[in-house]
């Protein structure tokens, strides 16, 4: 093999080994962006859940005839 030969094949293999870096770095990134939007996702849908049975449970009390407003908010 000539020189240039081996000079263009050396070029290449290091703009391949650049660009597969580069790529494991995009991965890594994305993979913890991935990580952070699951945990907050699972937070989210727990306070959905939350949500919709203190609703049920307001409308259970309405349709019940209670008397919701003088209920004293979780927190006393």
């Amino acid at each position: 093999m000539s020189d240039d030969l081996v000079e263009q094949l050396q070029g290449r293999i290091d703009e391949l080994e650049m660009r597969q870096a580069f790529q494991e770095d995009t991965l890594t990134e994305l993979n913890a962006i991935l990580a952070r939007q699951d945990a907050e996702i699972l937070k989210l849908i727990a306070q959905v859940r939350s949500l919709s049975d203190k609703h049920l449970d307001l409308q259970y009390r309405i349709d019940q005839g209670g008397d919701v407003s003088n209920d004293r908010p979780p927190h006393y």
